[in-house]
């Protein structure tokens, strides 16, 4: 069997955009770290300062390039790396999981007053359910990350949520990517009654722990978002 010519300007020129696409990712990957770091000194600090851990779990995700670019097809955006770092702000992801819906609020707020931390969105899925039942808080943050070549502002998705709506989410995760989306309707009819479920379920431990810890662990108002992108108390 004949071999085809090899063109070196091609292997290059694949090389090359190979080598750009892990240079771009790893932008995603440093700001990613910043945001993990961010939130172990808050674990520590509550640790040490209040003998309380308000962080149960911290997890960190980046997205594939093949994931990338089904999002990109998906929202017909222009298959460049400008127009994906301009448009696709969830290519980092950190989850925060916390005990109490308190800790929520009380994290974020800690989070976003940071001085080298910018509000770009904040959607409140706790105070605004999903229609299938879905809660969490997510903020897009944007963080600087220090590079040899210089600075670079990386938008970073983070997600907080309590056990309750993490477990929830995880089945419904689950149950969605087995049916291919295409879920029952007694399905999708319990997965919303298991979701007031563990909003009851977050409520009567969070009443409970205000009970054994006195008043200064009473809930924390739903936020709201500003004009500005910053978000507040409600």
């Amino acid at each position: 069997m004949t071999s085809l010519p090899v063109d070196d300007d091609l292997i290059e020129h694949v090389r090359g955009l190979r080598d750009e696409m892990t240079r771009f990712l790893a932008e995603y990957r440093f700001g990613m770290r910043e945001i993990e770091t961010k939130m172990s000194i808050l674990r520590e600090d509550f640790e040490h300062a209040h003998a309380y851990n308000p962080v149960e779990n911290v997890s960190c995700r980046l997205k594939s390039p093949d994931s990338i670019a089904e999002k990109v097809a998906r929202k017909g955006i222009e298959p460049d790396l400008e127009s994906i770092r301009a448009q696709i702000t969830d290519i980092a992801g950190v989850r925060v999981t916390c005990s109490f819906v308190r800790d929520v609020y009380r994290l974020f707020e800690l989070l976003v007053s940071q001085d080298d931390v910018t509000v770009r969105e904040v959607k409140d899925y706790i105070a605004n359910p999903k229609p299938n039942g879905y809660k969490s808080l997510h903020a897009i943050v944007e963080v600087p990350v220090f590079l040899s070549t210089g600075t670079v502002h990386v938008p970073v998705e983070v997600q907080f949520r309590t056990i309750a709506m993490d477990f929830w989410a995880s089945l419904e995760h689950k149950i969605y990517y087995k049916y291919d989306k295409q879920v029952p309707t007694r399905l999708t009819d319990s997965l919303r009654e298991a979701a007031i479920t563990a909003a009851e379920l977050d409520a009567r431990m969070e009443s409970l722990h205000r009970e054994i810890h006195g008043e200064h662990a009473a809930p924390v108002a739903p936020l709201r978002t500003l004009p500005s992108g910053r978000a507040s108390h409600a």
